[in-house]
């Protein structure tokens, strides 16, 4: 089974393209995490995690529903981490939550797409982003026949700089940047309310018809680029810059 979370697109883009390779199921996490429902779940096939790279490491509130939602049937679990560079040392941390399920590590595949985190990076034009895109599909397809031929990934060489990135940048990046502060909706906003439904955390409201955003956030970045009038911006930095969610198809 594979299950993925993702913010902009970037990570369902590529499970629902593993998915078509290997003929398995899909599950978004997206609905699950928000419910904070930690029911177990059974597969007969291989688990794969298709997910975004925060700061070299799968995303923390995806980590928490894995240590917490019991995985049955099937024993062998695939990490697939989309990035708009690379994965550092998640590698390391990936397999340490394996061991703790009980599950065997297959390793973690790195596919570079088009970047999302518009609060502190440039997003890509709708042109630049198609062309990322195609670049990857290399990518994803061996994942899939690695995956459907019951091989492991290949181990990623590793840097010191992977390393540092992974534990001591990944630690720090959580209280120092990640939070809602800066986001602030503009006159363009309709109080549609999408960012309220699409957070994954519950963590906007709208009061007045204009949204609000609480304490409990993870930069996922789905508020800021799928407003349909683009009435949400994060501080200064995102004024001039274009939207990104992924297409469904290239």
């Amino acid at each position: 089974m594979i299950l993925y979370f993702s913010g902009t697109g970037n990570s369902e883009y590529a499970a629902r393209r593993i998915s078509t390779e290997t003929k398995d199921k899909l599950m978004n996490l997206g609905e699950r995490i928000r419910s904070r429902d930690f029911s177990g779940i059974h597969s007969d096939t291989p688990w794969v995690v298709a997910a975004p790279t925060y700061a070299w490491r799968i995303p923390r509130v995806l980590e928490e529903w894995l240590k917490n939602t019991e995985l049955r049937g099937n024993k062998n679990i695939y990490f697939v981490m989309t990035c708009g560079g690379n994965i550092g040392n998640a590698g390391r941390y990936l397999k340490k939550l394996a061991r703790s399920k009980g599950l065997d590590y297959r390793g973690c595949a790195q596919i570079v797409m088009p970047e999302n985190y518009i609060a502190m990076f440039t997003t890509p034009t709708q042109e630049e982003a198609a062309g990322i895109i195609r670049g990857s599909l290399r990518a994803i397809d061996e994942a899939a026949r690695q995956i459907k031929d019951s091989r492991p990934f290949p181990q990623l060489p590793i840097t010191r700089k992977d390393k540092i990135n992974s534990s001591i940048v990944n630690i720090l990046f959580y209280p120092m940047f990640v939070h809602a502060k800066k986001f602030q909706a503009t006159n363009a906003c309709t109080s549609c309310g999408k960012c309220a439904v699409i957070c994954p955390l519950n963590n906007i409201h709208l009061k007045n018809g204009t949204p609000v955003w609480g304490k409990n956030c993870t930069h996922c970045m789905a508020c800021i680029n799928r407003c349909p009038t683009q009435a949400i911006e994060y501080g200064n930095h995102t004024k001039t810059l274009p939207r990104y969610t992924c297409p469904k198809s290239i």
